[in-house]
């Protein structure tokens, strides 16, 4: 399979992974042969790519259907959770965090970072899916990190639910459309507090998993939100939580600004280091993910252009690249491939 952005399509393509509602429900399924209205359609929604069906990437892993179960069982069960909260009852609750447990398990039991786990956006769902993916790289991070599996499911609690202050705060604050005014940051600052007071009525909840949610904001160098804690004031679980949520940030498209390249995000919380994010954590961070997601278009510095097929370990920006095209007719060729660890004058300019 390969990732597309949604103006490239011209119809006739099939959906490689499903792409799922709000409330877990699957919009699109895995297997559809795309069209004009399916792309408009999309388009409304806020889609800005997704991952079709290609034969000559056909190594590329597509959908894990025990995954995509899994995710959809979650992001219902997050979306529950959140609509629901204030009225939540403690038993529908661990029901629900034990879908998020058992996400967190599969995740551990895999152990591959390399595919492709994260789940394509829309408007409607971008905060359920933004807090699934920050519990699926914590947890990768966690598992990086030498975590036990007790305390990954704890940190996937914590990550799934790192923003759940927010169902306090006005939605003309949440879905503006531009800058926040100083009083409405100054609001926006409270959610982690506002999180606290929410969770701390549910005695299933660890002390462990509301430090991490209190402390999400939290910089090393004390900067952060709402308590300016520092260093080791700071809980394991945020700190990990802390890298994942601004790393899931910045590279989404949002309404009010367009997301940073792969290599952007990857160079922001790199240059973060000791400053806003654990040095430990971003070097964890650093061995356990890569810049250019498999079956992205890149070009090369040479001027090739390719799609990422597989991740080398330790050379996150150096991926394995299959080249289709002729780089001057742009006309298919029989296919090649090239290791960037290989090529030391070759490096990745852009994705395309």
């Amino acid at each position: 399979m390969r990732l597309e952005y949604i103006n490239k399509l011209i119809g006739e393509e099939v959906l490689a992974k499903s792409i799922l509602s709000t409330d877990g429900k699957v919009l699109l399924k895995a297997g559809v042969k795309l069209n004009s209205s399916y792309i408009r359609k999309l388009k409304e929604l806020g889609v800005f790519y997704l991952y079709v069906e290609d034969h000559r990437l056909e190594d590329i892993d597509g959908e894990d259907t025990r995954l995509s179960e899994l995710k959809q069982y979650a992001m219902k069960s997050v979306s529950g959770i959140v609509k629901n909260i204030h009225g939540c009852n403690k038993k529908s609750l661990k029901e629900s965090l034990g879908v998020v447990e058992d996400l967190v398990q599969y995740v551990v039991d895999v152990g591959d970072v390399s595919k492709n786990l994260f789940e394509i956006r829309t408007h409607d769902n971008y905060t359920y899916a933004h807090s699934l993916d920050t519990c699926i790289m914590s947890t990768f991070l966690g598992i990086s990190s030498g975590l036990k599996e007790k305390e990954l499911k704890e940190l996937g609690v914590g990550a799934i639910l790192h923003d759940i202050g927010k169902t306090k705060i006005s939605p003309k604050i949440i879905n503006k459309k531009g800058p926040l005014s100083d009083e409405e940051y100054s609001e926006m600052k409270k959610h982690p507090e506002y999180g606290i007071d929410i969770l701390k009525k549910f005695m299933s909840i660890p002390n462990s998993v509301l430090s991490a949610v209190s402390q999400h904001h939290e910089r090393v160098d004390g900067t952060g939100y709402p308590h300016n804690l520092e260093k080791n004031q700071i809980s394991k679980y945020a700190k990990i939580i802390c890298v994942c949520d601004v790393y899931d940030a910045v590279s989404s498209d949002r309404s009010y600004r367009r997301k940073f390249s792969p290599g952007d995000s990857y160079e922001f919380i790199l240059g973060g280091s000791g400053r806003m994010f654990d040095e430990k954590v971003v070097m964890d961070f650093r061995r356990t993910f890569a810049v250019y997601p498999l079956g992205c278009c890149v070009k090369l510095s040479n001027g090739v252009e390719g799609y990422v097929i597989k991740q080398n370990r330790n050379f996150p920006d150096k991926p394995v690249i299959r080249v289709l095209y002729d780089k001057n007719t742009k006309k298919p060729i029989s296919f090649y491939e090239v290791n960037l660890t290989e090529i030391l004058d070759v490096v990745i300019e852009d994705v395309v």
